[in-house]
This record gives C-alpha cells, structure tokens and sequence, in this order.
C-alpha cells in the first residue's frame, strides 16, 4: 500500500511540474493545433483519452455519491493525471490498508463478504 501511494506522489509531482512548465513555456492553443497536423500526436490524444475513459469508468463504480463521481471526472479531463494520481494516493490513504476497499471503494463489502 505504501509503494502505490509513493507512486501517485511521485506522479502527482511529475504532472504538476510538467503542467507548471507546458503553461510557462508553452501557447495552449498553438501548440494544440501543432499536435493536431502530427499523426502522432492524434496517436497521443486517442491514447489519452481512452485511458481518460476507462480511469472515469473506475471512478464512476468506486464512488458512491454522484458529485463526487462527477467533481473528479471534471477535475481528470482538465488536469488529466495529475488528478489520476491525486486520486489514487486519497483512495489508498483513505482506505487505512485495506486494498479491497481502496480499489472497490462502496463495494468493497460484498468482496470482503466473497472472500471469507
């Protein structure tokens, strides 16, 4: 449980000084249209939004309030990662090292339940 929070911290660091760095040295929008005219980087945009996709899918079974699903949902299409890996470090320091709990959240009794 401790390497997985380390990581998210670790990635929430990178992502933050990557974000810190694209809007001190870079144009949003230029650069964006730049990405767009490269195969490539509609290669990296599909990449990223299917992960954008299936990270919300588990956001959307773990959580069970519906602001909080949707809160980070908006928060992962601004900041991207940066609040994929926000999100795991709350859900795996919330969890108080239960990793059934940290990954299925709500639900996490009825596996309990199954693994009994």
């Amino acid at each position: 449980m401790k390497i997985v929070k380390l990581v998210a911290l670790i990635g929430t660091i990178f992502m933050s000084i990557a974000l810190i760095n694209g809007f001190i040295n870079g144009d949003f929008f230029e650069d964006g249209s730049n990405l767009l005219e490269n195969p490539w980087g509609i290669v990296s945009l599909v990449d990223l939004y299917v992960g954008f996709g299936l990270f919300s899918m588990w956001i959307i079974y773990r959580e069970n309030a519906l602001l909080p699903k949707i809160l980070w949902i908006i928060l992962l299409m601004i900041f991207g990662f940066l609040t994929a890996s926000i999100y795991v470090f709350y859900v795996f320091h919330k969890s108080d090292n239960n990793l059934l709990k940290a990954i299925h959240g709500h639900h996490a009794k009825q596996y309990t339940e199954m693994v009994e």
